[in-house]
């Protein structure tokens, strides 16, 4: 049977990664990116560059989005050159799936414009796992749509995830995804705040994870974020602290529209702000620990 032509959107450096893992797996890729020099990292492995997110629908049955935040998205599907301007000829019954992570209400909106300007679907699938977990095809995916469009979107989105759940209808995959960016935003400043301890106190900090494996503490973020920082392995970055601001900013506001505050949430969204302000927008978010201890001599 004959694979469904993918079309992608945005190759930074999740797009990228899924792209090559694409690829690997044998899908067709067409991809686009703002930046156009960034498609070299694509076009190797055998993706085909596009000048604009409308000639990228027009060679694919299922687009994909991977961009930095809504505004990001509605470019791509709505700008001068976006994928509902090729019109409903190009767009009608294909399928749009949006892997950033944005607002559960402009996911929202940006399904039912899709529709009615372009009669393309959509569903909004945010991810968890950074680019490792995307060349590895181990990816947490958290999708919100019809039962329908999910069924389309599946097979594709199981060849980049290893947990992937369909949570509801259009918006309820972000909705999943502002609880797991509240759990990764405090949990980056409680990891670099538990090796501030460890290193202020003289103890082995590198032996902690092995320490504490098993007990109520034990968590995928001692096991694999903390040691990032303990080691202060940032380069490359796996996810930018601006990213992971914009994030937190996002919970924070979600929150509030639901009529809560969330203590906990503010105070890491607070220290991820100081960290940005400080000149380290582009740092890897793990990299937040140097708000508490300098980096150890070498």
């Amino acid at each position: 049977m004959t694979r469904p032509r993918l079309g992608f959107l945005g190759i930074g450096l999740m797009g990228e990664a899924m792209v090559r893992r694409l690829r690997e797996r044998g899908w067709p890729v067409t991809a686009w990116n703002l930046e156009p020099e960034r498609l070299a990292l694509v076009v190797p492995c055998g993706a085909v560059a596009a000048p604009s997110p409308a000639a990228v629908v027009a060679a694919s049955d299922i687009v994909l989005s991977c961009v930095l935040h809504a505004e990001a998205v509605a470019n791509c599907l709505f700008g001068p050159q976006g994928v509902a301007s090729a019109g409903p000829a190009a767009c009608a019954g294909k399928l749009h799936i949006d892997l950033s992570t944005i607002e559960p209400a402009a996911a929202r909106d940006f399904a039912e414009r899709l529709r009615r300007e372009a009669g393309m679907r959509f569903v909004d699938a945010p991810v968890s796992g950074g680019p490792p977990g995307a060349r590895a095809g181990t990816l947490t995916i958290m999708a919100g749509g019809a039962p329908e469009d999910f069924a389309a979107a599946e097979p594709v989105l199981r060849e980049l995830g290893a947990n992937v759940t369909h949570m509801g209808p259009v918006g309820a995959g972000q909705t999943a995804k502002v609880i797991n960016q509240a759990i990764v935003g405090t949990g980056f400043v409680l990891m670099a705040e538990a090796l501030a301890l460890a290193e202020a106190a003289g103890i082995d900090a590198a032996a902690l994870p092995a320490c504490l494996a098993g007990g109520f503490a034990d968590s995928a973020l001692l096991q694999k974020i903390y040691p990032r920082m303990q080691a202060r392995a940032f380069d490359p970055p796996i996810g930018y602290a601006r990213q992971l601001l914009k994030d937190m900013k996002a919970v924070q506001a979600f929150a509030h529209g639901l009529g809560l505050t969330l203590p906990v949430v503010e105070q890491a969204l607070a220290r991820f702000a100081d960290y940005v302000a400080q000149g380290n927008a582009m740092a890897d978010a793990v990299s937040v620990v140097r708000l508490y201890r300098p980096d150890p001599s070498r």
